[in-house]
Parts: C-alpha cells; structure tokens; sequence
C-alpha cells in the first residue's frame, strides 16, 4: 500500500506539471496492481522472508514519467520525484492522528492500532530511504535538479550502476548506519505528535 500510494504520488504531481504519461498507460492508480513488479515487489521481498536476510530491498514498477513534457524538465522532474516520499512521510503523519485517536479514545483495535503503528515505521522507511542521494533513487534525481547542467548530467549518468551502489552500501553496513539517524529524527517527531494533547 505505501509503495501504492508513493508511485501514485509521482504520476501525480507529473501529471499536474503537465505530464500525462502515467495517466495514458494507465498508471495513475491507486490499484495495487497497477504498481506490482515481479521482482522488486514479489521475488525479493519474498527471498528476504525466507533467508532472514540482514536487509530488504523491494520496489515497485516505476511510474512513467517523460520529462521533456515538463515546462521545464529539470524541476519538473525534482518535484515529481519528491512527491513519492513526500506522500509517504504524509502516510506516516494520518496514521499517527489514526493511532492518536484511539489511544485517546480508549478504544483499542490491537489488529488495527498495529496495522497503523507498522505502517508509520514503513512509510518513514521509505521516505527516508528514497531520499538518498543516489540515482535512480528519488533523492538522486532531485539532486539532479538542483545541480547545474553540467554537473548534473554527470550525476544521472551513475543511475545504471545506483542498484550495485546500494547493495553495496548495504553489505558493507553503511546503508544502515546512513539511514538510522534521520528516521530516528522523523520517528521522534510522530512520536511527540503522537503524545502531544494526551
């Protein structure tokens, strides 16, 4: 469902930067199976599980977007790429208000109110770690707008090898050790929200 909701978020905000190619494939959709790829949502995910592998990696099929039908492509693509994470810290923000609410309320759907206290962790896991600098991450292609031309098309030319990169990171445990300090930060702040008013 976040990766759902974050692919959506990307067509979009393309969509209303005057890009139409997610709605013309069909990809502009809130239906799970629009967003299913093979390997990245099913397969690893799946390998992950069954190995209790020290890390998961997934994705979702990527929502096609065509820069040149941006006004001006390089911030249409910046702001089309931080839509993904941005709905995902959003997601992270109405399930906190949802569990606020039934703490507060004194109601308690332990089915639901984990449901929610699960999804917070996996929104901000995402946000975050779609915001690594890194192509084809959306980090790295926001970073890409933001560095001038030059310099920028060098930096998408690392997007064949962003795959190997992280995976690298990964084993070598610095992935983790780059991801933990700024989804501590995000999760203390839903947690003050989360107890603010109680």
């Amino acid at each position: 469902m976040a990766l759902t909701f974050h692919e959506y978020a990307h067509g979009w905000v393309a969509n209303m930067l005057g890009d139409r190619t997610a709605e013309m494939e069909g990809r502009l959709s809130l239906n799970p199976a629009s967003h299913i790829d093979p390997l990245g949502t099913v397969i690893l995910p799946l390998m992950a599980l069954m190995t209790q592998a020290p890390f998961f990696i997934g994705w979702a099929k990527p929502v096609p977007i065509n820069a040149y039908n941006f006004k001006n492509p390089k911030t249409g693509m910046m702001w089309s790429a931080l839509a993904g994470p941005g709905m995902n810290l959003l997601l992270a923000v109405v399930c906190t208000l949802g569990l606020k609410f039934f703490l507060s309320s004194g109601v308690y759907i332990i089915a639901l109110m984990e449901f929610l206290r699960v999804a917070i962790l996996v929104n901000v896991g995402l946000a975050v770690f779609n915001l690594l600098p890194i192509p084809p991450l959306d980090g790295g292609r926001v970073l890409v707008g933001i560095l001038p031309r030059e310099q920028a098309y060098a930096y998408s030319s690392l997007e064949p090898y962003g795959f190997l990169i992280i995976l690298g990171l990964s084993f070598m445990g610095v992935l983790q050790y780059v991801l933990y300090y700024p989804t501590s930060i995000i999760r203390q702040l839903l947690y003050n929200l989360l107890q603010f008013g109680l």
